[in-house]
């Protein structure tokens, strides 16, 4: 199943910060992780976060965290930050369950 990839308002503000070199390889892992299973945890790149409704998971590349919940056919990106960033995020944006 080939899910449709969106970037909420947020995610598109994160992005456009990145460097090009950031950019590219965070566009290349959502396409080759997100698009067909998101939802498919690994130990070293799709983590299911526990205790938040929202975001539901987390990307890793690099230094950076993609967040994002998986609706239907749909991945909504909810936010692109740098990993020592990440937990101040998830603590402003997270919806605890």
């Amino acid at each position: 199943m080939r899910f449709e990839i969106i970037l909420a308002p947020q995610a598109i503000e994160d992005r456009s910060r990145l460097r090009a070199f950031d950019r590219a390889a965070v566009d290349e892992a959502m396409e080759l992780h997100l698009r067909q299973e998101p939802g498919k945890v690994s130990k070293s790149r799709i983590k299911r976060l526990r205790g938040l409704r929202r975001p539901q998971y987390r990307l890793r590349v690099n230094d950076l965290r993609v967040f994002y919940d998986v609706a239907g056919k749909e991945v909504q990106v909810l936010g692109i930050v740098l990993k020592a960033d990440a937990e101040e995020w998830l603590k402003a944006i997270g919806e605890s369950q």
